[in-house]
């Protein structure tokens, strides 16, 4: 199995998790304390662009190998921007 299936089941897992934060923080009224919501739509954006270019990679099985690698950067930069919107949340809240 190529790498563009994995990526496509953890980014979207951690989609999801992305959508729990910002709805948490939404319904204890506590997303104006801090920019941890804001991180984390920008987290869910990188992680939706990493599921679609795995999707598009998996579909057109790996001919056009920019889908695979924006799908790895997306990736990347959506875990990295994840982590610092829950550092946020727990150092700010």
């Amino acid at each position: 199995m190529h790498r563009h299936a994995h990526i496509l089941n953890a980014a979207s897992n951690l989609l999801g998790i992305c959508f729990v934060i910002i709805s948490g923080l939404k319904i204890a009224n506590l997303n104006s304390n801090s920019l941890a919501d804001e991180t984390a739509w920008l987290a869910a954006f990188l992680l939706l662009t990493s599921v679609i270019a795995s999707y598009t990679a998996i579909r057109n099985d790996a001919a056009k190998a920019w889908h695979t690698s924006l799908a790895d950067w997306a990736f990347m930069a959506g875990i990295v921007t994840l982590t610092l919107s829950v550092v946020l949340a727990a150092t700010t809240l």
